[in-house]
């Protein structure tokens, strides 16, 4: 089976990476950047529609 992942953005400093919906809190959680430690709700660092649309499906 192979494992979903969804692409992060940080709106804040431009760190982007990949994660599991799994690894992720809810989408209206609030989120830090591992890189600059911005926080904001989860949903403002997805870089897609279809990366949000993934975490609410699978998160």
């Amino acid at each position: 089976m192979e494992e979903t992942e969804v692409r992060v953005l940080c709106p804040e400093c431009g760190k982007n990476w990949r994660s599991s919906p799994t690894d992720l809190p809810a989408t209206d959680a609030n989120f830090h950047c591992p890189n600059c430690h911005a926080s904001r709700r989860l949903s403002e660092f997805m870089r897609t529609e279809h990366d949000l649309r993934t975490v609410k499906q699978l998160g």
